[in-house]
């Protein structure tokens, strides 16, 4: 047993330390929150608060754009028109397309 033992250094025949060096390993490579874990969950919480912070800003706009079209019926008219390719009763529309999405569209069909 002697011989066995002193192939390893001292520092690991001490029983505490080995005790503390195996729940070392197991926190950082077995246990549900192990290192690779924690590091893809904060990158995932960076990911979600820049998407948050896009919706706040989207939020923000919207409301601003149905304050806008709510208090102006010429505008409310004109985003419909736009937007909805609403027309008139006596009007015809012609939505123009560019030369490189028509062939583009004009492609996948095919």
């Amino acid at each position: 047993m002697d011989r066995l033992l002193s192939h390893i250094p001292a520092r690991l025949r001490n029983r505490y330390a080995a005790a503390v060096l195996g729940l070392l390993c197991w926190i950082i490579f077995f246990d549900r929150s192990d290192a690779w874990t924690t590091f893809k969950n904060r990158w995932e919480l960076g990911r979600m608060e820049e998407q948050r912070q896009f919706y706040v800003r989207e939020i923000t706009r919207t409301k601003e754009q149905l304050l806008e079209l709510s208090s102006d019926k010429q505008l409310l008219e004109k985003f419909a028109r736009e937007r909805y390719l609403m027309k008139r009763d006596n009007e015809d529309i012609f939505v123009l397309v560019p030369e490189k999405d028509r062939q583009a569209t004009s492609a996948d069909n095919n």
